[in-house]
């Protein structure tokens, strides 16, 4: 049992680091910690204010910023559920959530604001800006809240290194955060994750990380999802780390400006970014029929392969200590070349349930294809004869496991059995602990910065759109594919002849995607001959088509 409190944790941070620069919006100026803590003071205030109290959902929805860092400290330190919303769901997810999570306050960019249907926000009672958290609108109550700037704020309360704090006002099961892993009223699942699971992940970070003190940070990953919450944000700001964020994944060319502008010690990025990177830079004077003759030759190969080690090093910022991925595998050939040139990277596991950190081992210590090896206060169990060479679906027990699924019984049940989380996931595990994912059991998808796409959801739109009789819906080179069996039926019944199938169907795919998120949108249709294979419950056999 984990003794440590989030909120103290995070007081003490502040005032341990209470000069340093803590927050920017990249390439803007920066907040100092001491700031920070005002603004974290001050948002109590309004908290109070707006009658919110212990316990109290508060949702937050919109890009990567200072003020999103805020809203969230500020939310979890006063003993309310911060509820992040990812910014690329569409105003109807976003919408659906809010409600869902029964949010009292919404922190929402004004852009974001502006496309959903403010009148059906059930219990909503007051709306801020993210953008400069000044009041939208005050949706229950006739007169206008008077609230006090942060100017004012300060002139009427002092404060100072050693006179701040935050009350602890919470115990460690108490639900810090809700994370919404797919926005859609059908597949609505709002993990509970307990102060108890954000510090089994802060204290494995603090022991394992190679962040320093004062290091610049580069938060480009979507800090709604517990992978960037946690690493690019939770843990840096407890290690007096400087974050800078940005508000959305650049391209690989951004990417790199900015990483030999920040000098980051420590990455976390997705497996795609890497991939790009690799294609893009090094994979076509590596295909060359000179190069390839030349790294054929020993000690030439071995000079060939340093200058590339170094070229890459330079290229983020020449002050990299680790790289770290996750939320989706990565291709075996870039994993390869990266160890081939010793490059400090590695490869962890996890999932939005446990935080969500599962995995994990340093770049020295990455075993190739692992996912890392499991964490303190986490026990996995795979269950298989001989769980070292036969895979079996992965179980999980400890600390950092969510409570359930928000107002979802039926869900949390299904996953949630004898005290061990079944995961769904298909792996092995080697006699020192190391993780190797072999596959999934469960159908998600997981997207470019690690969203979950669930591919029935998108199923379920397309079997609604003309002449479609079936569908599926894949991952093929980090894309979403979806091969459609037509209703021929309906087609002869029309008169339609099979030379406008495709035709039709690219217009079903435009329109779907006008339905769904970005990250889930269909990048091509291939039309099926014949109808899907079928289980005896009439489920279509999906690892057939993968």
């Amino acid at each position: 049992m984990i003794e440590e409190k989030l909120i103290v944790k995070l007081a003490n941070s502040i005032r341990e680091y209470w000069d340093l620069p803590a927050l920017t919006d990249y390439p803007g100026p920066a907040m100092n910690y001491s700031e920070a803590a005002g603004r974290i003071l001050w948002l109590h205030r309004i908290f109070k204010e707006t009658g919110i109290k212990k316990g109290a959902k508060i949702a937050l929805a919109g890009k990567n910023c200072s003020n999103w860092g805020l809203v969230w400290l500020s939310t979890v330190t006063y003993g309310a559920t911060i509820v992040p919303i990812l910014a690329n769901f569409s105003p109807e997810d976003t919408q659906h959530i809010i409600n869902h999570s029964d949010a009292e306050l919404l922190f929402i960019s004004k852009d974001k604001y502006d496309n959903i249907d403010a009148d059906q926000l059930r219990k909503v009672r007051y709306v801020f800006s993210l953008d400069d958290l000044g009041i939208l609108e005050e949706k229950h109550g006739k007169n206008q809240l008077a609230l006090p700037s942060y100017d004012a704020f300060c002139e009427t309360e002092a404060f100072s290194k050693d006179s701040f704090n935050l009350e602890d006002v919470c115990d460690n099961e108490d639900i810090a955060s809700i994370i919404y892993t797919s926005g859609t009223t059908g597949f609505s699942k709002g993990v509970m994750l307990p102060h108890r699971s954000l510090l089994a992940n802060l204290i494995v970070a603090h022991k394992n990380l190679l962040f320093s003190v004062g290091a610049k940070v580069f938060a480009f990953l979507p800090l709604a999802h517990a992978y960037a919450c946690s690493f690019d944000f939770l843990y840096p700001f407890t290690r007096g780390n400087h974050i800078n964020f940005m508000d959305r994944i650049p391209a690989p060319k951004l990417l790199l400006a900015a990483m030999k502008d920040l000098q980051p010690e420590v990455v976390l990025t997705v497996p795609l970014l890497i991939e790009k990177i690799y294609k893009k830079q090094l994979q076509p004077t590596l295909e060359t029929k000179k190069m390839k003759v030349l790294l054929k030759v020993p000690g030439i190969r071995n000079i060939i392969l340093k200058k590339i080690h170094d070229k890459l090093m330079q290229a983020f910022g020449g002050n990299i200590r680790e790289l770290i991925t996750g939320g989706a595998p990565m291709n075996a050939e870039v994993e390869h070349f990266m160890k081939k040139i010793k490059f400090p990277f590695t490869i962890g596991y996890g999932m939005t349930e446990c935080g969500p950190l599962i995995s994990y081992a340093n770049w020295q210590e990455h075993r190739f294809e692992s996912s890392g090896k499991q964490v303190e206060f986490l026990q996995i169990k795979v269950d298989s004869k001989d769980p070292q060479t036969i895979p079996g679906e992965i179980r999980l027990k400890g600390e950092q496991l969510f409570t359930g699924y928000y107002k979802f019984e039926e869900a949390t049940s299904e996953v949630l059995r004898d005290g061990w989380l079944y995961t769904g996931d298909i792996g092995t595990m080697d006699k020192d602990g190391f993780v190797y994912i072999r596959g999934r059991s469960k159908n998600v998808i997981l997207g470019p910065s690690g969203e979950n796409i669930y591919p029935e959801l998108v199923e379920q739109k397309l079997n609604n759109m003309p002449y479609v009789g079936e569908s599926l819906v894949l991952e093929r080179n980090h894309q979403l594919h979806a091969m459609i069996y037509p209703d021929f039926e309906a087609l002869d019944s029309d008169h339609i002849p099979e030379s406008r199938i495709s035709k039709l169907m690219e217009e079903n795919r435009t329109e779907v995607n006008k339905q769904l998120s970005d990250f889930s949108r269909i990048i091509k249709i291939q039309i099926a001959s014949e109808p899907f294979q079928k289980t005896p419950t009439q489920k279509i056999k999906r690892y057939l088509y993968s």
